[in-house]
């Protein structure tokens, strides 16, 4: 399984017959089905394919990624058009990465994966894809990695940033809200005077037409593909946009496309509705052990009434003060798996009671929300010079970037939705409608990618997914009208693959290893093993060689 034995270098050429996707224009090609920017009709001029074919003819100068890391892991930077609709002006680096297969007699082709985001790095991925694919997988791919461009090691992009404007689902408060609305012009505002011409860019729509480049410069007719989170959209588009050179694709816990991107970060507000009502009623069967309350309701007032004391006088929790909407901020995200919930708000009552309390199980309250800056955010696995806000920087400039017309340019209009949300959905209404720096941002270079296709996917779906609930996921298959749907029962987590469940592993491997879809939609059962699998793929640091971006409580 982990043989060291590498394949030949690929070699890199370039077909009269693959020009046509790599000359697609971005001001040609059309943001919904027809026609798609890998077809002909959307071909860009003469002097676009003259220059693109270029990029294409690029040799990659492959090299181990770092002293101390395996020598197969290798990593190489090639240059890509900053705007495809000018492939002759300015460029940015590209770093990718790649694990080659150790039986080149029966490669495929290469697996390309992406974390998740917007603005995870993702040059370390073919380390984890490595450790977790079984035999009958790795043998078919050289495996892929690659820092979206903006991101780690492909020339980031920085807003300058300080923490605490990098804080950025805040509470609605009347008195407040003025403050906020400074903050997200402020955040727009040094966006664009530190990336300049550069913001404009930053999309996933060209993250996509990288992909194929990357394709192009490696010799390959297709891709397969494995996306967590963000990386589904991303696989989304790249489908929509290159359909005939998309092979295997599996997107893992789904964007939907519909809703990118205010409507999916209003989904956490959605999705953690039904998440804590399934909490009450397991908190209330179980009230003998917990003592939250023998029903449903008296669970969900326990719970209430320590966020009202809280926001009258903070509970000292491990000797911070702790406010009501930090509590909620925390159960937001903590709620999809009811023991975590039930553990902690135990510890948040007798906090409040002013008695000893567990700082450990505390913790996944009080550092569980993530309203701010992530851990993550601007650490670089491999690059120590990524600017320290480059996770937030390239967060928004996709967030924005990528469907300027889902956001409103009116103040107003978020003061109000925030208020009616945080009606609708009391847990975080407020926080997920509220003033975001997409108002002042720019418009799009170009439209949102309306996904419409036939192209075969394997869309695969927890049933208590905080991040991307399980309607998002059902919302992309619906459009990917070639997917079929793994759908996990009672599972919970962010992320479903691996988690050691026979029907889910084995559903993802055998279409890697075969390129054959289920017959149909397959429902399978978490149990607890994975589903503690899960939950631990939510922690950062956990996978080799980089922390999980799309695993963090404020990020795809």
């Amino acid at each position: 399984m982990r043989r060291r034995r590498l394949a030949p270098l690929v070699a890199v050429s370039l077909t009269a017959a693959l020009a046509p996707a790599l000359a697609a224009s971005p001001a040609t090609a059309a943001p919904a089905a027809a026609p798609s920017a890998g077809t002909p009709s959307a071909v860009s001029p003469p002097a676009a394919k003259s220059a693109l074919d270029r990029y294409a003819k690029q040799k990659p100068d492959w090299k181990r990624c770092e002293a101390d890391s395996p020598a197969a892991y290798q990593c190489a930077t090639v240059k890509v058009p900053l705007d495809y609709r000018k492939p002759g002006g300015k460029r940015i680096d590209l770093a990718i990465s790649r694990i080659r297969t150790a039986e080149p007699g029966k490669r495929r082709g290469i697996l390309l994966s992406n974390p998740g985001g917007p603005g995870g790095e993702g040059l370390w991925m073919p380390m984890m894809m490595k450790e977790e694919l079984p035999a009958s997988v790795l043998k078919s791919y050289d495996l892929v990695g690659f820092d979206p461009r903006g991101v780690g090691r492909s020339s980031p992009v920085s807003c300058n940033l300080t923490p605490e404007q990098e804080n950025w689902l805040r509470p609605y408060k009347a008195e407040t809200y003025a403050k906020d609305v400074a903050w997200a012009r402020t955040v727009a505002d040094k966006c664009r005077k530190k990336m300049g011409d550069r913001l404009p860019h930053i999309t996933t729509r060209n993250t996509a037409r990288d992909l194929d480049l990357v394709r192009a410069i490696l010799g390959e007719k297709k891709i397969s593909y494995f996306g967590y989170s963000y990386g589904t959209y991303l696989g989304a588009v790249y489908a929509q946009l290159f359909p005939s050179r998309a092979d295997r694709f599996v997107l893992d816990s789904a964007v939907d496309p519909q809703r990118a991107w205010r409507g999916m970060i209003q989904w956490w507000a959605e999705g953690a509705e039904p998440a804590f009502d399934r909490w009450t009623e397991w908190a209330a069967a179980r009230s003998k052990t917990y003592g939250l309350g023998d029903t449903p309701k008296k669970v969900d007032r326990t719970f209430w009434n320590l966020v009202a004391q809280a926001e009258k006088d903070p509970i000292e929790v491990d000797g911070q003060p702790t406010t009501g909407d930090e509590i909620r901020d925390g159960m937001r995200a903590l709620a999809f798996t009811p023991k975590y919930a039930s553990e902690a708000v135990v510890e948040l009552k007798k906090a409040a009671a002013g008695k000893p309390a567990s700082a450990k199980k505390l913790a996944r309250i009080t550092e569980g929300g993530g309203s701010g800056a992530p851990e993550w955010a601007g650490k670089s696995a491999l690059a120590a010079e990524t600017p320290a806000d480059n996770g937030t920087a390239s967060f928004w400039a996709v967030v924005c970037g990528d469907n300027s017309a889902a956001w409103s340019r009116d103040p107003e209009t978020y003061r109000r939705d925030a208020i009616e949300d945080k009606g609708r959905y009391p847990l975080y209404g407020d926080f997920a409608s509220s003033i975001k720096p997409c108002a002042f941002w720019g418009k799009s270079a170009e439209p949102v990618t309306v996904v419409k296709n036939k192209v075969g996917s394997l869309v695969v779906q927890n049933e208590w997914d905080s991040q991307t609930p399980l309607p998002s996921g059902q919302a992309l298959h619906a459009q990917l009208k070639g997917s079929k749907m793994v759908t996990v029962l009672g599972g919970e987590g962010h992320g479903v693959y691996p988690s050691g469940n026979a029907c889910t592993d084995g559903a993802v491997n055998r279409y890697l290893a075969t390129g054959k879809l289920p017959a149909k939609d397959v429902t399978c059962r978490a149990t607890a093993e994975s589903n503690a699998r899960a939950r631990q793929n939510q922690k950062p640091d956990v996978l080799p060689g980089s922390p999980v971006p799309e695993r963090a409580p404020n990020r795809f």
